[in-house]
């Protein structure tokens, strides 16, 4: 049976890097685009015709996001794999406390980083019901980690991704009865473009953390518990 996954924010960055991991893998792989200007996954269409369908996709909007699981239900008979992996930050959200806290941006990056995922993971949940693996993987961060923090500001991004690290909780509770589950992943500090421009600083490639992180997924019926699972790229388990 025709293995088919979903990758959102597939334009670039580690969303793009694992859209080429699953392609590379034999994936008939539906990707989101948000950059109709952006041209890498037009190249990466020429190489896999037949296994990549590109599906204008933003999920911080209700309705884009019902078209897209449309797109995709009138083409695949199920969905094995879901990753929710698009997402933003804004400069503005560096401000501290005593700073100009920007209260609508804030709740900008909370729509696409917590109530995104939710949003597609709802919209396409009875076509993963109908696949093999019933994976869903949401691509978190450390900042998500309460138990961690050391921060003193990046309040709209880091209370994102707790609050997806909590969805992620619940929607895999829900699963667990028909043999599905949810892995939750920090990609690590990635050379990507979440502030808009690449971060040449970082310390790992998406290519790198995209390979590490799916040679975890296809091992993903190891995890299987009472609770998600939060890794890093590198296989550790980092605390909620």
């Amino acid at each position: 049976m025709e293995t088919i996954a979903c990758v959102t924010g597939a334009d670039r960055g580690l969303g793009l890097s694992l859209t080429k991991w699953l392609l590379e893998n034999g994936y008939t792989v539906f990707a989101g685009r948000y950059m109709e200007d952006w041209d890498a996954l037009d190249r990466l269409l020429e190489d896999y015709p037949d296994q990549l369908e590109l599906i204008p996709l933003d999920i911080g909007d209700d309705a884009s996001v019902q078209q897209a699981a449309k797109l995709i239900r009138d083409k695949a008979p199920h969905l094995d794999l879901l990753i929710n992996n698009a997402g933003i930050t804004k400069r503005s959200d560096l401000a501290n406390i005593q700073g100009e806290l920007d209260f609508a941006d804030m709740a900008q990056i909370y729509n696409v980083n917590t109530l995104g995922p939710l949003r597609v993971s709802h919209a396409l949940i009875d076509l993963l019901l109908q696949g093999d693996n019933k994976l869903v993987v949401n691509i978190s961060s450390e900042a998500g980690s309460v138990s961690r923090n050391k921060r003193k500001e990046m309040y709209g991004y880091c209370m994102s991704k707790s609050a997806l690290n909590m969805q992620s909780s619940i929607l895999h509770q829900h699963l667990l009865a028909d043999g599905g589950q949810v892995m939750v992943f920090y990609p690590g500090w990635l050379q990507s473009y979440m502030s808009g421009e690449l971060n040449q600083e970082a310390a790992v490639p998406p290519d790198v953390s995209a390979d590490r992180i799916m040679k975890l997924v296809m091992d993903h019926k190891a995890y299987v518990g009472e609770q998600p699972i939060f890794l890093d790229y590198e296989g550790q388990v980092w605390p909620w």
